[in-house]
């Protein structure tokens, strides 16, 4: 008998049932999703200004990287726990190698009140990897070409800046929202004295896109599954109206534009998705409530903070860690917001030890609790359900945009945490495209539609793009709207 086929006690067996079919998403309700999805591509394209829509960034890539590009190029991904500063050489014939240092953010930088302490933090960061790879001094005649990953909803209206919409992942600092970042990041690095110019300004999902497409042409798609959720995509210019008439003369209707979708807003009008009663109070206690709707029910951010208010909700009702008292340190802790991340939910479904003693571990390091093996297997459980909802709702973005372009044959490139290192969450995902384009009965590697981890996509992609504008440059031609 496997672990999962052990029985529960009565009343907590009659609790998992409820949950089972509260985080279930069946392939009709996956349609309707995937619907009103390709809707939302579509109005973004047209429009992209409405809070409750897909904004459907353009990205101002204006090619499709074909493998043969060349040099040496610094890139800084701004991610929503690290800061990673990469040298990236590309070598053409579709190779590349990188030298790459990550530097945590401290969580007090993500609320800061003073905004220049965030790229004065980048900077300094900068500085010390140049002179990491440099001990003997950067060489006077140096310029290192810089692609910016900022991954945060921005309006471009060229590739060399980004005008911040509105912060995700846990960042809100002020007075950088409706700013464009690029000379606030320019005017620290300037004080250092760095000799590093801006190549290109771009959102880690085009990255994925593009890093990925350099190496593998079947690439047609990018996403993000990690602390955010995100898809990159190259539309034709003929099919967004929103730039008509915005265009220099150069573009032609038919070329290619990297769209960067922003979808973790899908659905920010509540109209599809399958909220339930903790993602609603999820989003009511966030900083910003009614955003990212899409996001708050599928990216690794939340799923720790629903797994603890269910484990607190079945507590209140006397089912689990009933030795705890209500001021007792355990349930303190349990009660605290975000005190549980999704490395907890991990753990849970990982665990094949016959009496889930890693769980029981990582409960006793992380909430001091002592738990019996039917507390360990329910958790198991709910992390089991609220993971596959993840990854159900995941392969909406997929669909819609897939369904849109009509690609029948295609990878889609994925990178996050929550993909990479969530046990089954690629399955799942692979099983939830099976079902909406009915390939039961095919291989999951023979599926036409695969989800194939990505390459570096923000240090590698950032410097290809940042290539692809440089050779654009030379030739004279436009990367952003009229002036």
């Amino acid at each position: 008998m496997s672990i999962d086929d052990k029985p529960l006690p009565a009343d907590l067996a009659k609790e998992i049932e409820t949950y089972k079919e509260l985080f279930w998403v069946p392939t009709e309700t996956l349609h309707k999703i995937i619907d009103y999805f390709i809707e939302e591509l579509e109005r973004g394209n047209a429009d992209g200004t409405d809070p409750t829509g897909i904004p459907m960034n353009p990205a101002w890539v204006l090619e499709y990287p074909n493998g043969s590009e060349t040099g040496d190029y610094l890139a800084i991904d701004l991610g929503g726990t690290n800061l990673r500063v990469v040298l990236a050489h590309l070598l053409g014939d579709h190779k590349f190698s990188t030298e790459q240092t990550k530097y945590h953010i401290p969580s007090h930088m993500r609320t800061t009140k003073n905004r220049d302490e965030l790229f004065e933090f980048i900077a300094q960061c900068l500085e010390d990897f140049l002179k990491s790879k440099h001990p003997d001094g950067i060489p006077s005649d140096a310029v290192f070409p810089l692609g910016f990953t900022f991954s945060y909803p921005a309006t471009q209206n060229s590739i060399f800046e980004g005008v911040l919409q509105r912060w995700t992942k846990g960042f809100d600092i002020p007075n950088v929202e409706g700013h464009d970042v690029v000379p606030l990041l320019m005017e620290q690095v300037e004080k250092k004295g760095l000799p590093i110019k801006i190549g290109a300004l771009i959102n880690d999902t085009s990255g994925t896109l593009v890093a990925s497409r350099y190496t593998d042409e079947l690439t047609e798609m990018g996403c993000i599954f990690g602390t955010g959720v995100n898809g990159a995509y190259y539309d034709r210019i003929k099919n967004i109206p929103k730039l008509k008439g915005k265009l220099y003369d150069d573009i032609d209707p038919e070329s290619p534009m990297l769209i960067n979708c922003e979808y973790g807003s899908f659905d920010n009008a509540h109209k599809v998705l399958p909220r339930t009663k903790f993602d609603i109070r999820i989003d009511d206690e966030s900083p910003r409530p009614g955003q990212q709707s899409f996001e708050k029910m599928t990216s690794g951010y939340y799923l720790g903070e629903l797994l603890r208010m269910i484990m607190l909700d079945t507590y209140k009702k006397g089912l689990i860690f009933k030795s705890y008292t209500e001021s007792s340190e355990q349930i303190k802790n349990l009660e605290t917001p975000y005190f549980l991340d999704t490395s907890f939910l991990s753990i849970a479904e990982a665990d094949d030890t016959p009496s889930l003693s890693v769980v029981s571990n990582e409960f006793s390091n992380k909430l001091f609790i002592d738990t019996t093996f039917e507390e360990r297997l329910y958790v198991r459980k709910l992390s089991q359900f609220i993971g596959t909802r993840a990854a159900r709702l995941s392969i909406c973005g997929i669909s819609a945009v897939c369904k849109k372009m009509n690609y029948k044959k295609c990878h889609v490139a994925a990178d996050g945490s929550v993909f990479l290192k969530y046990p089954y969450f690629p399955e799942r995902a692979a099983q939830g495209l099976s079902d909406v384009f009915g390939w039961d009965g095919i291989d999951m590697k023979d599926h036409p539609i695969q989800i194939k981890q990505a390459e570096d996509g923000s240090g590698v992609g950032a410097a290809i793009i940042a290539a692809l504008s440089h050779a654009r440059r030379e030739k004279g031609l436009s990367l952003g709207l009229k002036k």
